[in-house]
């Protein structure tokens, strides 16, 4: 009895190891079938993170949030290409209907799979003319040709117009820019001065409200971090609401004279819309400007269903 009892444990182990074996064979198997089929998946955008590599001196780089800089577009490095281009000849007064080609620095195509949504829009475009006084910012829509977009805007004056692009691509999940020019014939009214000759102003009334921006640093100084408060309240004394635009209660743009770029300011309390009606709400941003000289910030806000852009001119010191 004992002799058969010690030949048939072995043959019991060798059976439950072979099992034991064949099943890790087969999960293991298994995982590496899985994992081949997730690699080759499509991820919905064919460009990956090297169609967006700068190198070198003057590449842009992601500012950090919390520190928001102004972002010297035409001066540095971008891996994106972007041109305009109009079916009619572009007349200020007029709508102007415009295509994008956005694509990468080896000529990829930058699609609608190609970014992500960021406030609430895949593409932003900032829109500035020569004397700063007419901006506006619209979301182009993807075109039935990949890299392509399309947007219509009527510009107030004639001159030659800076398209600023904001998009964040899927691949890096970083911040980029980009930007071309677009002529428009036709006149400058008269009251649209020189940028160097608009007095400065950080106070506005439109529409029967009334906007302001208190620094932190007075003057504000190239190179150094300021504080920014933004408040709205109405002429007649009556409660505020503001609305969400582009999922914040608004949004601060500066540009320089020479339109060289701009700083895109988001609130830096949150961009939760708070629901309740307030006397004089007031939203903190923050901004660092690189150097001396005379800029604008365009505050966008919506109120009563509409947006309204309020200019502020300032001067930055050395």
């Amino acid at each position: 009895m004992s002799t058969g009892t010690v030949n048939v444990r072995p043959a019991a182990r060798a059976e439950w190891s072979s099992r034991q074996w064949w099943q890790t064979a087969w999960i293991t198997a298994g995982a590496c079938t899985l994992y081949v089929l997730f690699r080759f998946l499509p991820t919905g955008t064919n460009l990956n993170h090297m169609d967006f590599r700068v190198t070198g001196k003057g590449a842009l780089e992601l500012c950090d949030p919390s520190n928001p800089q102004f972002i010297p577009v035409i001066a540095a490095k971008s891996p994106v290409k972007m041109t305009a281009k109009t079916a009619l000849p572009p007349l200020a007064g007029g709508e102007v209907r415009v295509t994008l080609r956005l694509e990468t620095a080896n000529g990829k195509p930058i699609a609608p799979e190609d970014v992500v949504v960021k406030h609430g829009r895949k593409l932003h475009l900032l829109i500035i003319d020569p004397t700063l006084t007419d901006y506006q910012h619209v979301h182009p829509e993807p075109g039935k040709v990949p890299g392509e977009w399309s947007f219509a805007f009527v510009p107030k004056h004639g001159g030659t117009y800076r398209l600023f692009a904001d998009f964040t691509p899927a691949a890096t999940n970083r911040s980029l820019y980009s930007n071309a020019d677009l002529v428009i014939s036709g006149e400058t009214p008269i009251g649209a001065a020189e940028p160097t000759r608009m007095q400065p102003a950080w106070t506005a009334e439109q529409g029967g409200y009334r906007f302001s921006v208190v620094s932190s640093a007075q003057p504000i100084r190239a190179g150094q971090a300021a504080d920014l408060k933004f408040t709205v309240d109405r002429t007649d004394g009556a409660p505020v609401r503001l609305e969400p635009v582009m999922e914040a209660l608004a949004h601060l743009v500066a540009f320089d004279v020479a339109r060289s770029g701009f700083a895109h300011l988001h609130p830096m309390d949150g961009e939760t819309p708070r629901p309740a009606e307030e006397l004089e709400p007031s939203l903190a941003f923050k901004v660092t400007i690189p150097s001396a000289g005379r800029f604008v910030i365009w505050a966008q806000v919506q109120l009563d269903g509409r947006e309204i852009f309020v200019p502020f001119w300032f001067d930055v010191a050395a």
